[in-house]
């Protein structure tokens, strides 16, 4: 019988009696007919409670309690301990109320938990610890709860997470949370766990944060996992790194897998083999002889044994095991980034990735003559850098050749890119200059043997080097003072050939166009229609083709705030920025040839389009440096919807 199944130990005697007495009340009046039938006819009429005299409240309570509406019973408890209806300090009532209130708390949590409502359940569990904390009482009661909140965390985390993308808040409260989840367990490693059965294992961790990854872009793991590193997590910073290749290779970023190269050098990890990882960076750097160095270099026999005995070309065999390396161990865990394939022929075509290799290459070449200019003129070190190497060509699948790989491509060798022409002129103008510095590359000429070996001729070899410095230095110096001039005296030609005649009036069509053109730009209006249709949805993509465009090329557009979240904005500004350091601009042309709706609800809509793109990088000068020309460019674009307007969230190229 209920009489004799007496609650949890620390009501008071009265409170029990009061429960027994409305047990046996209960019992009376569903053994006797006519009352029974006066109750379901009064319950069937729409009473939706029973009402109580004061004594008999707490009582109440408890049965509602231990009938299973552990949440309802919490919520009245909570009201009765809130003024003016408050019990007096240190009754009796007041002691039954807060231990009801400790136990509903806990019960009505573990019930949103059964029905994966985990942040509900753990805001229940922090309403019951701060009332526990306020009435000063049951402090045992207040550590379970305490207990059973930091156990939900994980739940909690991957609740918050995993939600829509157009709930930004609750993703940003779930990326607080992980922060302070593996800051407070010592990093990834979990060096500040003490043993207790309630912390989360580090095997249970891992394969828990293996789960919520998938739900975090690239930029928030590349943010977690360096904040983590610098609070001393080596996994982190391992994972910093990768997430920096995944990156760079994704979104054609050549500078942040230079940046994960040194942070992967700079890691240390003991029993850690760094050496395929380095070498598969250098491949995607185009650096092929360094590549090729690391692989040599692995610690680990069965990697060697297969690169040594790979039926073709070394170079094919670092692709093979780099576009594996991507797709298996980089790419992958990213909300942002698709992994289905590697495309390394349309990494080393991207203008960016062969401008920023090409920067590398010049780099290289001329870092022992610029300290010699610097040294000798005094002049800035950036304009040597104007002078291209002498000692590099590029193949038409977009790698730059160094020294060592030149016999390779033969007679491709003379039909240079216009900064290996430019190397060809300071050959033939300088045939002494090419002679020297052959003479180091060429192993049959070696003049320079004897210097090496004797030990009495060290200090020759001294002056030797140094006028070698000396003189490259003063070389260059003045072919980038002479260059420079040129190109100062060729600049101001042809601005006064350009200086336009004065004219009377400008031509109507013109006019029109300019007209038209703007009213384009201002004429958009905001899309916030709760279901658009094909053509809305077209329209704002071509919003957002269009105010991008105009941003990149140095003109205004209004209209990339309304189109686009901050997030994407701040990217196109800060991109404009980067080219305006750089006296550059992109003059873009994208047309939309289809659009396809994949998916589409209330708050987010995923449409695939297909995009006839062409672009230009120019010079403040007019000078046009690279062009982009993709007829059929996949692109899938992901739209949010915030409130009542519906902007660009996310998009991905080749999807």
């Amino acid at each position: 019988m209920r009489l004799n199944q007496v609650p949890e130990e620390g009501f008071t005697p009265e409170a029990l009696v009061q429960r027994a007495e409305l047990l046996r009340r209960s019992a009376d009046l569903l053994c006797d007919k006519e009352s029974r039938d006066k109750y379901e006819s009064a319950l069937l009429g729409g009473a939706t409670g029973l009402e109580f005299s004061s004594n008999r409240e707490v009582a109440g309570l408890i049965l509602l309690w231990e009938a299973g509406n552990a949440l309802e019973a919490f919520k009245l408890v909570r009201k009765a301990l809130q003024p003016p209806q408050a019990p007096a300090l240190g009754s009796g009532r007041e002691s039954d109320l807060t231990l009801l209130a400790a136990l509903s708390c806990k019960d009505s949590a573990l019930q949103e938990q059964e029905q994966r409502h985990y942040s509900f359940a753990a805001e229940l569990l922090e309403e019951g610890i701060h009332l526990l904390q306020r009435m000063g009482k049951l402090p045992e009661h207040r550590k379970n709860l305490e207990k059973e909140l930091e156990a939900l965390i994980p739940y909690r985390i991957l609740d918050l997470l995993s939600r829509d993308l157009s709930d930004q808040k609750s993703h940003q409260e779930g990326l607080n949370l992980l922060d302070s989840f593996v800051l407070k367990r010592g990093g990834l490693e979990g060096k500040k766990l003490s043993g207790s059965n309630s912390e989360l294992k580090q095997t249970d961790f891992e394969l828990f944060f293996q789960q919520i990854r998938k739900f975090l872009t690239v930029q928030e793991q590349i943010d977690l996992f360096s904040h983590w590193n610098k609070n001393g997590s080596i996994d982190a910073g391992f994972l910093y790194a990768i997430s920096l290749v995944a990156s760079g290779f994704y979104r054609r970023k050549p500078q942040a897998l230079q940046k994960a190269r040194r942070k992967i050098k700079r890691l240390g990890l003991e029993g850690f083999d760094s050496m395929p990882l380095l070498g598969c960076i250098d491949l995607l750097l185009a650096d092929v002889k360094q590549a090729e160095l690391c692989f040599n270099q692995s610690s680990d026999k069965g990697l060697k044994e297969w690169f040594n005995t790979y039926p073709g070309e070394k170079l094919a065999a670092l692709c093979d095991y780099s576009r594996s390396w991507l797709s298996r161990d980089v790419l992958p865990g990213f909300r942002d980034i698709e992994a289905d394939s590697v495309d390394l022929e349309a990494w080393f075509a991207d203008k960016d990735v062969q401008d920023y290799v090409e920067k590398i290459e010049k780099k290289g070449a001329l870092r022992i003559a610029q300290a010699g200019f610097s040294f000798i003129s005094g002049l800035s070190q950036e304009k040597p850098q104007q002078v291209s190497s002498a000692n590099q060509a590029q193949d038409p699948s977009g790698f730059v050749v160094r020294e060592s790989n030149q016999k390779a491509i033969g007679e491709d060798y003379q039909q240079r890119t216009s900064q290996g022409k430019k190397a060809l002129i300071l050959k033939e103008l300088f045939p002494d200059y090419a002679k020297l510095f052959s003479c180091f590359r060429i192993p049959s000429f070696n003049f320079l043997q004897p210097l090496f070996r004797s030990t009495s001729n060290n200090c020759l070899l001294g002056i030797f080097v140094f006028l070698c410095l000396l003189s490259s230095g003063t070389l260059i110096g003045w072919m980038t003072m002479r260059s420079q001039l040129e190109k100062d005296i060729s600049t101001q030609s042809s601005l006064l050939k350009e200086l336009p005649e004065p004219k009377d009036s400008i031509p109507s069509n013109n006019l029109k166009e300019s007209f038209q053109s703007r009213s384009d730009t201002i004429n958009f209006k905001p899309l916030t229609d709760i279901r658009p249709n094909q053509s809305q949805i077209m329209t704002l993509i071509e919003a957002w083709l269009k105010s991008k465009a105009d941003i990149l090329s140095g003109s205004l557009n209004k209209n990339l705030e309304k189109v686009a979240r901050k997030e994407l904005v701040d990217i196109v500004n800060n991109q404009r920025k980067e080219d305006e350091l750089l006296g550059h601009k992109q003059v873009i042309n994208a047309k939309i040839i289809s659009l396809e709706i994949l998916n589409q609800t209330d708050k987010r809509i995923a449409v695939r389009v297909i995009i006839s793109y062409k672009d230009q990088r120019v010079k403040d000068s007019g000078e046009i440096l690279s062009e982009t020309s993709i007829p059929s460019l996949k692109v899938k674009y992901i739209l949010g919807r915030r409130k009542t307007l519906w902007q660009l969230v996310d998009f991905s190229s080749g999807a």
